[in-house]
């Protein structure tokens, strides 16, 4: 019995003399020991992100038809023969929301960066049937306002949300060689933001929801999109006018320059603003400056503020980025949950800036190829999009953005993948990384 138990102390020494030498740093290079890490730590490549995307597609393709159909029958309708019964065909999204709009543009962008025409054609199919049926589809509005018409707030905008995310893409669509008829829908659009929308008296787009004269940091993004293609399509300058000054405008109320981020919501009628900083709008900020920098001339006056703006933008998000490579929904909570659809816009502003030659490549990349491999993960087989937080409104508590659900059929998650895949597509072909000391680096 004595000899059984020495011989076991003696084993049981032996495992941990062995297993404290095998992790010394004097006889194994500790430093290069590989980390559990939960995002791959890798240097994504042109063909691992085109499967993502592939992915996205395939889905998408199959959950949002681009059919025209009677409500009653489900029979297909064709735009010679519409009436009170016409519908879109039912899918897992709208074709008309602004999230949408989004989706078509980062159709687009996948397109352009892979010459992958399936993902323009996606974009084309849906924008046609919409122009295709615009005349037949406004003839019974105007007859019959009802809700079931699948174009109402095309025809009709009420909100921001309803014009500035299509307007822009339909723009770019046109600019792409889209059919001329669409440049109605771009009109009508276009027409609703600069005349009809509520604005303060200064001119900044705002809404009478939850308060009065409340500003939506989301619309920014509802309305300079829009304005920017339209001053490239058009060649009007009234529109970068515009556009410049809600980036400006906005800034000046919400930007709070202590943490380098922007609040949600700001009230006029309020003497204290309290400052919840929601990831996805400050996404939406962020995107407003990019896609406004990416068409702005560089001789316009207000060009260098613009960028100023988004440079500090940039450098304000970069210090809440979390070790698995996304941004919380409440940005600077860390007990928040971790969200989707604002790191994916990030990794797309981040990628874009960069390309453009708006940002240091040294020192943002690595942010926005993390950004990515954290977005990528959150693409399921089916090619959804995971994580992505619920349409949200406003509010002055924690609470309403702490548990605010998520869901993969949150239609904002798709079109800014979609964005960031085309973008990080053009950063990892333009530029050279490689593992230098186990952390990803710019090599040229």
């Amino acid at each position: 019995m004595k000899k059984t138990v020495l011989c076991s102390a003696l084993c049981l020494m032996t495992y941990f003399n062995n297993a404290f030498a095998q992790s010394t740093d004097a006889n194994a290079p500790l430093h290069a020991s590989k980390p559990n890490y939960t995002t791959p730590y890798v240097v994504p490549t042109n063909e691992s992100i085109k499967q993502v995307t592939d992915r996205v597609l395939t889905y998408l393709n199959n959950a949002t038809p681009a059919q025209l159909v009677n409500k009653q029958t489900q029979q297909l309708v064709d735009v010679n023969t519409i009436d009170t019964n016409t519908i879109f065909k039912q899918g897992d999204f709208r074709l008309t929301s602004y999230e949408w709009g989004v989706t078509y543009a980062g159709m687009l962008a996948v397109a352009a960066a892979t010459k992958d025409e399936r993902y323009a054609n996606y974009t084309k199919d849906r924008l046609h049937l919409m122009s295709n049926s615009f005349t037949a589809l406004r003839s019974l509005w105007k007859e019959s306002p009802v809700n079931s018409n699948p174009l109402r707030t095309v025809i009709e905008p009420n909100a921001l949300d309803d014009a500035g995310a299509l307007c822009a893409a339909i723009a770019q669509t046109i600019q792409q060689g889209g059919q001329a008829n669409l440049r109605v829908l771009a009109d009508n659009f276009i027409n609703y933001i600069s005349n009809k929308e509520f604005r303060l008296a200064d001119g900044t787009f705002a809404r009478n929801r939850p308060q009065k004269n409340t500003l939506w940091l989301d619309d920014l993004f509802m309305s300079v999109p829009a304005l920017a293609q339209m001053g490239k399509l058009t060649g009007n300058t009234k529109y970068f006018d515009d556009a410049t000054k809600q980036v400006l405008q906005f800034s000046k109320r919400m930007y709070n320059v202590q943490t380098g981020v922007y609040m949600h919501g700001w009230v006029q009628e309020m003497d204290v603003h309290p400052q919840f900083h929601w990831a996805r709008a400050n996404g939406w900020a962020f995107m407003a400056m990019t896609e406004l920098l990416s068409v702005l001339p560089k001789s316009h006056p207000s060009y260098p503020a613009v960028l100023k703006q988004y440079q500090s933008l940039a450098k304000g998000l970069l210090q809440y980025q979390s070790g698995d490579g996304f941004w919380h929904q409440l940005l600077n909570r860390a007990d928040s949950y971790l969200e989707t659809s604002a790191t994916a816009i990030y990794a797309y502003c981040y990628a874009t800036g960069i390309n453009e030659g708006w940002l240091n490549a040294r020192a943002y990349a690595p942010t926005a190829l993390l950004a990515w491999n954290a977005v990528a993960s959150k693409v399921n087989d089916k090619g959804m999009v995971e994580g992505t937080c619920v349409g949200t409104g406003m509010a002055f508590d924690p609470a309403f953005y702490y548990f605010r659900p998520v869901n993969a059929y949150a239609a904002h998650g798709y079109g800014p993948t979609l964005l960031a895949a085309a973008a990080i597509t053009k950063l990892v072909r333009k530029y050279q990384f490689k593992l230098n000391d186990s952390a990803i680096q710019l090599v040229n």
